[in-house]
């Protein structure tokens, strides 16, 4: 239990369901539907949707999604991947051909086919017990009545002004006169609210087909897109089998490559290899051996991971005993390695991540984005769309396994994750912030297993991260820590701003009750009832 003599916020418990998400008003609509007789999954894509109006700039319907679900609390976990495809007719050649070298967060190019609508449809479908019109029915109440604009949010928001400032529709519908609400102001999204409506009414053809697939098509071609109304017909979410990792005699169960949950298992396959339960929480020792084990998987994760219909991965060597003792040892716990590579991608980009458990156990591990704030800044006008830019996720290196190419998912960030034990689900949990997100399960699991942390106090707990030149630290973490990071030859730096934000359920299934927990770098919160 935290010391009450100091802020904070105690983890939150309950028995007929909880909700954790990163904004309050969308986790009080998951358990309006969980009273209202909805299940976990109608739950999460009703939250889901109410993200996507109340904060924007880190999620959309011109998103990507990814779910985990576990039933009636069972071990068994089903994996969906919502992530879109670049278009069809997009090819490394021609980029070249065009001049162009790198993929730039506001490039079209960047933009892949939207994805999560259609998996929120298929989940609904298969594993829920309402329709669309319902679950969509209190975001399409923020869009057209409007809400009031989180703190965090609006920080952001105001921050990301010059992100917006290429397109002229993203300013109309996105700002007011050229700049970002302030927290407590109202904000209102009639364009969204209408095809929401859409969608509702018609189900993901809605989206993918008719007058909004062609709004967005038309404005993706005008900015030079390749984009065509069958790169959105043919869009469709896959069920994939989790990949999985042992640690301190619990599973933790990720969705396999495309995305990076591999990183965070190849990770926690090192650490497992070392004592960390010995070390100090906060320490100096801790940290080292976390970003070391980072620094090490991120290099894995660079080399390999892509779609894996386009080039193999190799996934069962990757979380091979072999490769986990190889990459283990070469950790000095007194010095940094000194002949890896930055990661590609070090930036702090974010996302929503939310989890439900019902009162049956169900449990949704959820996770929707559209990856840098307001994705790539480009709005299709007539549908009130903001498209992500999932595609700067590629590289540019002929023969590298995540090259860019038609119809090809690129490497993705987010990533939902779920600890299961002796046969039974006990924690859905994520971490949100881009690149950090592995990093951040591994961090968590820890925190939970190796220090014997609640929810909570995992979540609050200080971070670091490897950036390209230097370790980007919290203001949490001690000066000792820091001075014995040095001593251990990490130069440091202060992050920008602190590392993503997370949300967390642990099932107690001896007392039938569950407690969750929310990140305090964001406005969010855990109900329950």
């Amino acid at each position: 239990m935290r010391d009450l003599h100091f802020p904070g916020r105690s983890p939150v418990h309950a028995v007929n369901g909880l909700c954790a998400t990163s904004q309050p008003l969308a986790a009080e609509v998951a358990i309006s539907i969980l009273r209202a007789g909805g299940n976990a999954v109608d739950a999460a894509i009703a939250a889901s949707a109410a993200l996507c109006v109340i904060e924007p700039y880190n999620t959309g319907i011109g998103g990507d999604c990814f779910v985990l679900l576990s039933k009636k609390g069972g071990e068994e976990v089903i994996g969906l991947n919502g992530s879109g495809r670049a278009p069809a007719a997009l090819s490394l050649e021609k980029l070249k051909a065009q001049g162009v070298e790198s993929i730039a967060l506001n490039s079209v190019h960047a933009v892949t086919v939207p994805g999560a609508v259609d998996a929120w449809a298929r989940l609904l479908e298969d594993h829920g017990t309402m329709d669309l019109a319902e679950v969509l029915a209190p975001a399409i109440r923020f869009a057209e009545e409007g809400f009031a604009v989180a703190p965090r949010i609006a920080m952001e928001w105001q921050f990301l002004e010059g992100h917006l400032a290429h397109d002229g529709d993203a300013v109309a519908q996105l700002l007011k006169d050229g700049k970002g609400p302030a927290a407590g102001d109202k904000f209102h999204f009639p364009v969204l609210a209408d095809t929401l409506r859409r969608i509702a009414r018609e189900g993901r053809k809605g989206f993918y087909e008719g007058p909004v697939a062609e709004d967005m098509v038309r404005k993706l071609q005008a900015k030079g897109g390749f984009h065509k109304m069958e790169d959105f017909a043919a869009n469709a979410p896959s069920y994939v089998t989790p990949i999985k990792t042992s640690y301190k005699g619990h599973e933790i169960h990720e969705i396999p490559p495309n995305g990076q949950g591999i990183t965070a298992l190849l990770m926690l396959n090192i650490l497992a290899r070392q004592d960390m339960g010995s070390l100090a929480p906060y320490g100096a020792a801790r940290f080292h051996m976390e970003m070391e084990a980072a620094r090490i998987a991120y290099d894995a994760r660079d080399r390999h991971v892509a779609d894996p219909d386009f080039a193999p991965v190799p996934v069962e060597k990757l979380l091979s005993d072999k490769m986990a003792d190889e990459l283990s040892a070469r950790i000095d716990p007194d010095k940094r390695i000194g002949n890896l590579s930055g990661l590609r991608d070090p930036l702090n980009r974010d996302t929503v991540y939310l989890t439900v458990v019902d009162r049956d156990l169900n449990a949704v591990s959820f996770i929707n984005s559209l990856f840098f704030g307001f994705g790539s800044g480009i709005l299709a006008p007539g549908s009130g769309v903001v498209f992500q830019n999932r595609g700067s996720g590629f590289v540019m290196e002929e023969g590298h396994p995540n090259c860019i190419a038609g119809g090809k998912r690129p490497l993705h960030t987010i990533i939902p994750a779920m600890m299961t034990h002796k046969g039974k689900t006990v924690m859905p949990f994520g971490v949100m912030g881009g690149a950090y997100q592995a990093c951040g399960h591994a961090h968590v699991v820890m925190d939970v297993l190796d220090y014997g942390k609640d929810v909570q106090e995992a979540l609050d707990s200080p971070r670091a991260f490897p950036g390209a030149e230097a370790l980007d630290v919290e203001r949490g973490l001690s000066g000792e820590a820091k001075a014995g990071l040095e001593a251990r030859g990490h130069k440091l730096q202060e992050t920008f701003l602190p590392h993503g934000g997370g949300q967390a359920i642990f099932i107690d299934h001896a007392r039938g009750t569950m407690m969750g927990g929310s990140d305090p770098r964001k406005d969010g919160a855990a109900v329950g009832y």
